[in-house]
């Protein structure tokens, strides 16, 4: 594998960088090294963007060859869906199963083959007559330049999120992948060349904090899109301030999993427990905070421990496991530390927290749920990002409602309920991007993924992706 940079169309050596130990957070152990790209690396891959950008060579492509291009990458990462999961699950501990098939890489593929489609109907021009004498037409562009960086806990995925609304529109990209997690992103450049995509069009810089400043900081670029935390995004909106950069925002979450006391206790642990852990618990649309009306809070409760209790902890590639380690041993010691400041206030380990037995090598945890926490509590308010889920009671829908939007994030929230009016009550007064109704994660390409409040803003998937990558023009003719 060639861990250099990919910068117009080829492999480029770093100039001033240096390079990165990747590491297998299953075992803890070296994989791999990558550059830690420069600032005068970064400048040459945003040029190169430039370039390709103002020669027309993507942007003035007629929708439908874009189009076909677009599938055809979808199709080669197809073609090579096998070994793009082996190093993915390598790079990131997630099991292979929940990346290979029906996982990461098939929904990645669809992502692109959504766009593909949607490049064909971008523009949404309009023409009217709104003064006497005048012809006005309304065009959409794309933005240019795009700076991207993506997290590390759906690299693939994340690639084919940023990358395919941003080609859809027309915009030219540097893509920056996460520090620890790059190799499946640069395996994509040869790909990227093979589809037909020209070069300069997308490139992809591995680094750390410096090469995404530099990226943010650049006055070439137009607009940076960014998934990753609260804390990041605020510096990125500071930062993209001094040019009057365009942002995109995916950050934090702490999404609500309400439950009322018709629900099917069943149902509910089967989906709270899976919500909780997948991808380790890493994601920001997990379910952390199960709130359950009181009439069933011990039914309910007793039923989420015991599905939580029979989650296969393993090794990505052992049959049947459910959930691999933590991205690193920082992570493990953010989410222990949470853990253990709930249990010094007073808090309850229903089960879990702490390493499992037996796993002396890599960054594992437990699948843990934790009650006897208090509304204001640090581990109920704040982002944990880990397989933790926390456990309260609520007497009526009310406060059930108060609960849930009672955090500073806003990305996703689910209810479980039969009665269709309350249902749909709640999904209208939630702040979240998202709201399930008796399910916790899905998504379709087809449909917007953004946050709210401190979430952030700006949409992935849907065709509202590709219009955040695109400005509006008026062109007004004097007949």
């Amino acid at each position: 594998m060639n861990h250099k940079l990919w910068i117009d169309g080829k492999w480029e050596d770093t100039k001033a960088g240096k390079m990165m130990s990747i590491e297998d957070p299953a075992t803890g152990k070296k994989i791999a090294e990558v550059v830690d790209a420069s600032r005068e690396d970064v400048d040459r891959a945003v040029q190169a963007a430039k370039r390709a950008f103002y020669d027309g060579r993507w942007s003035k492509k007629a929708p439908g060859e874009r189009s076909k291009i677009i599938w055809k990458l979808a199709d080669l990462i197809e073609a090579n869906a096998e070994s793009l999961a082996k190093v993915e699950s390598e790079n990131t501990g997630k099991p292979y199963q929940f990346v290979s098939l029906g996982g990461d890489i098939p929904f990645a593929i669809d992502n692109l083959r959504f766009f593909a489609g949607a490049a064909r109907d971008t523009h949404g021009s309009h023409a009217g007559e709104f003064m006497p004498g005048y012809t006005s037409i309304y065009r959409r562009e794309p933005v240019g330049v795009v700076g991207q960086i993506a997290p590390w806990n759906y690299p693939v995925m994340m690639a084919a999120w940023k990358i395919g609304p941003a080609l859809a529109a027309g915009c030219t990209i540097v893509l920056k992948p996460a520090p620890g997690t790059p190799l499946t992103t640069l395996m994509l450049g040869e790909l990227i060349k093979e589809a037909g995509i020209p070069d300069g069009v997308v490139n992809i810089i591995s680094g750390g904090n410096d090469a995404g400043q530099a990226l943010v900081e650049h006055p070439d670029v137009r607009m940076v899109s960014l998934t990753g935390s609260t804390g990041t995004g605020k510096k990125i909106m500071k930062t993209a301030a001094d040019t009057l950069k365009r942002v995109h925002l995916e950050l934090g979450g702490k999404a609500p999993f309400i439950v009322f006391d018709d629900s099917d206790p069943e149902l509910v642990a089967a989906k709270a427990s899976l919500a909780a852990i997948m991808n380790t618990g890493q994601d920001c649309t997990a379910a952390t905070r199960l709130y359950v009306e009181k009439s069933k809070l011990k039914v309910m409760q007793d039923a989420v421990v015991e599905a939580m209790k029979g989650i296969k902890v393993g090794s990505p590639f052992d049959d049947g496991v459910q959930m691999g380690p933590l991205i690193s041993g920082v992570q493990r010691e953010r989410v222990s530390g949470f853990v253990d400041r709930a249990k010094a206030e007073g808090a309850k380990i229903l089960t879990g927290g702490g390493v499992p037995k037996g796993f002396d090598k890599g960054y594992y945890y437990e699948p843990t749920v934790i009650t006897n926490v208090k509304q204001d509590s640090e581990i109920v308010q704040n982002e944990v990002f880990g397989p933790v889920i926390t456990v309260q009671e609520f007497t009526d829908e009310a406060q059930a409602l108060a609960f849930g939007n009672d955090v500073l994030y806003g990305l996703a929230a689910s209810v479980f309920t039969k009665d269709i009016g309350r249902a749909m009550r709640l999904s209208s007064q939630l702040e979240f991007g998202t709201v399930w109704i008796n399910d916790h994660l899905p998504l379709t390409s087809e449909t917007p993924h953004g946050g709210f409040k401190q979430s952030g803003f700006g949409k992935d998937l849907s065709a509202e992706a590709i219009g955040d990558y695109q400005i509006t023009k008026h062109v007004m003719i004097a007949q």
